[in-house]
C-alpha cells in the first residue's frame, strides 16, 4: 500500500505546507475587501472562550446600567428568573442563574449525581452515563472516566496529562460511564492526531438500546444520565420527532426514569425558549451558557424541573429562608458561583427577549443562513456537494458539517481534532485568522457560525456585509487548504 493512502501520513505533509498555506491567507482580506479597521474585528462565533462574543446588545446593557445605580434586593431578581421559566414551561419547572455555565455543572453534578459526605457508613461509588459525543471533558468530566480506554477523553489539555484529567472538578466517589453511539464513527484525524467523533449517521433507537444496556450493568450505582442539548446533524441530533425533538434526547429520558435518575442535558452554545423545549424532551436539568448567544452577560442558566432544582436553590443560597419566604439570596454551599447583580439583570433583559421579541435573534440566524448559502457557490465543488448545512433556533447558529467528504472510502476535507484546537495546530483555523477574521470553532469536522462580534449592531441586527466578509474568508481558506491538501494525493 502507498503511504498516501494513510490518514497520518496526509496529515504530516500538510504540517510541511503550513508556512505557504498562511502566506495565502494573508491575502485573502485584500482579495474579498475587508477594511483594514475590521480586521480582527469581524467574528463569525460566540462560542471562543478567548473572544467573547461581544458586543452586549444595547437593551441589555441599558438593562444592566439601570439596575447598577439602585437598589435591589438580589431575591426579587432570582424571583423574575423563576417567573420567567414558570410563563414559558409551567408550574413544575424552575430557573436559577449562576457566574457560568460551567459553574452550573459544577452544581449539578455535585448535588444530583455524586454520593454523599456526611451519613453513618461508608461513602459509597456512584456513577453515571454520558454518550461519546462532543465536548466530553464538559460534560462527561465530572467522574473518573469509565473503562479506562476512554479517561484521556477528558484529559485537561496543557495543564496536566492523562488520567489526571480535571483535577479539581472530579466529584467525591463519582465516575462515567462512556458508551460510543450506534452509528458514529470513532476514527483519528488531525495534526495532534485523535479520535474525532463523526456523528452525522447516529442511530437513536440503536443508540437508545446499547445506553439502556450499561444502565442495567451499572443499575446499583447508577445517580445519572447525560447528553449534549443540540439538535444539528453534527451534533448527532439529525433524527427528530414530528415536534422538532431530537429522537435521542427523549429516549434518553426514558432511562432516567426507568431508574429514577437525573437527566442532565449541556446546551451551553444553546438558548432556552426559542427551540429545544425542556417539557417534550424529558430533561429534567438543562444548563446555558447565556453569553455565547444570547447577548447576556457572562453567566450560566439552570432550567428545570422544580423536584430537583430545590436542591440546587439550596446549594446555591437561593431557596427560602428563616422568615417563611420562598426565595432567598445567602450564603451556602457554592456561594464561590454567585453571578451578582449586574449579571443577574442582564439575563433577565435576555430572557425577556427571548420570550417576548425572538425574531430579534432568529431573524439574524435566517439572514446567515442565506448568506452561507449564497457564497457556497465559490467553495470548491468536491467539497460543497458534500456538505451539510443546517439552520438551528436552538444554538442560533448555521451548522456546516463536512464530515461526508469522506463518505464511501473517499480522501475527504481535512479533520482537525479537539487536540489540534487546544494545541493552535488546526490549520484551517488559523488560516481563517490570518485573513482578519476571527475564526469560529472547527474540530470534528463541524463548523459552527453564529453572527457576533461586529456581525450585528448594538440592537441585535444583522451587518451583512460584514458577515459576508467573514463567510467568504471561511470559503475561501477551505478552498486554500484543499488545493494543498490534494497535492499530498
Amino acid at each position: 500500500m502507498s503511504a498516501k493512502q494513510f490518514r497520518s501520513y496526509l496529515y504530516q505533509k500538510l504540517a510541511e505546507k503550513q508556512s505557504e498555506i498562511y502566506s495565502e491567507c494573508e491575502k485573502v482580506s485584500s482579495q474579498i475587501g475587508i477594511p483594514s479597521e475590521l480586521k480582527g474585528q469581524i467574528g463569525i462565533s460566540g462560542a471562543i472562550s478567548g473572544c467573547p462574543a461581544a458586543p452586549i446588545r444595547k437593551d441589555i446593557r441599558q438593562a444592566m446600567e439601570e439596575a447598577s445605580v439602585k437598589t435591589i434586593p438580589l431575591k426579587h431578581m432570582v424571583d423574575e428568573v423563576r417567573f420567567l421559566v414558570k410563563e414559558s414551561y409551567g408550574d413544575d419547572y424552575d430557573g436559577l442563574v449562576v457566574s457560568t455555565c460551567e459553574a452550573a455543572l459544577w452544581v449539578a453534578f455535585d448535588t444530583l449525581f455524586s454520593p454523599p459526605l456526611a451519613g453513618r457508613g461508608d461513602n459509597y461509588q456512584a456513577c453515571y452515563i454520558a454518550p461519546y459525543e462532543r465536548h466530553m471533558h464538559h460534560q462527561a468530566a465530572y467522574g473518573r472516566p469509565f473503562p479506562p480506554k476512554y479517561k484521556d477523553l477528558v484529559a485537561d489539555r496543557g495543564v496536566t496529562a492523562g488520567e489526571m484529567g480535571m483535577l479539581g472538578k472530579r466529584q467525591n466517589n463519582l465516575s462515567t460511564v462512556i458508551v460510543p453511539l450506534e452509528g458514529a464513527k470513532y476514527e483519528c484525524h488531525g495534526q495532534k492526531y485523535y479520535p474525532v467523533p463523526l456523528l452525522t449517521k447516529v442511530n437513536p433507537e440503536k443508540s437508545y438500546e446499547r445506553l439502556a444496556k450499561v444502565a442495567a450493568r451499572h443499575a446499583s450505582s447508577l445517580t445519572g444520565i447525560t447528553s449534549l442539548g443540540f439538535d444539528t446533524p453534527g451534533y448527532g441530533y439529525r433524527d427528530k420527532d414530528n415536534d422538532g425533538t431530537p429522537k435521542l434526547q427523549k429516549l434518553i429520558s426514558q432511562i432516567a426514569k426507568e431508574y429514577n435518575i437525573v437527566y442532565l442535558i449541556d446546551s451551553a452554545n444553546a438558548v432556552p425558549f426559542t427551540g429545544v423545549d425542556i417539557r417534550k424532551n424529558g430533561a429534567d436539568i438543562i444548563v446555558y451558557s447565556m453569553d455565547k448567544v444570547s447577548g447576556a452577560p457572562i453567566c450560566g442558566l439552570i432550567i428545570g424541573k422544580e423536584e430537583v432544582m430545590v436542591s440546587l436553590r439550596r446549594a446555591l443560597g437561593m431557596h427560602s429562608d428563616r422568615s417563611g419566604t420562598g426565595t432567598a439570596y445567602g450564603k451556602a454551599g457554592y456561594v464561590t458561583f454567585d453571578p451578582g447583580k449586574e449579571s443577574l439583570t442582564g439575563v433577565i433583559q435576555a430572557m425577556k427577549v427571548l420570550r417576548e421579541s425572538p425574531e430579534i435573534l432568529t431573524d439574524p440566524i435566517d439572514g446567515t443562513y442565506e448568506i452561507v448559502i449564497q457564497e457556497m457557490t465559490k467553495l470548491n465543488p468536491e467539497i460543497a456537494k458534500h456538505l451539510i448545512v443546517t439552520k438551528s433556533y436552538t444554538s442560533l447558529l448555521v451548522e456546516i458539517n463536512y464530515e461526508n467528504t469522506w463518505s464511501e472510502n473517499r480522501i475527504g476535507f481535512p479533520i482537525f481534532s479537539i487536540e489540534d484546537l487546544y494545541a493552535g495546530s488546526d490549520i484551517f483555523m488559523n488560516g481563517v485568522q490570518r485573513t482578519g477574521i476571527v475564526p469560529t470553532i472547527d474540530y470534528d469536522a463541524n463548523l459552527v457560525i453564529s453572527p457576533k462580534a461586529r456581525c450585528v449592531d448594538e440592537n441585535g441586527r444583522l451587518i451583512e456585509e460584514y458577515m459576508r466578509y467573514g463567510i467568504r474568508a471561511l470559503f475561501q481558506v477551505m478552498n486554500i487548504v484543499w488545493k494543498f491538501w490534494r497535492q499530498n494525493l
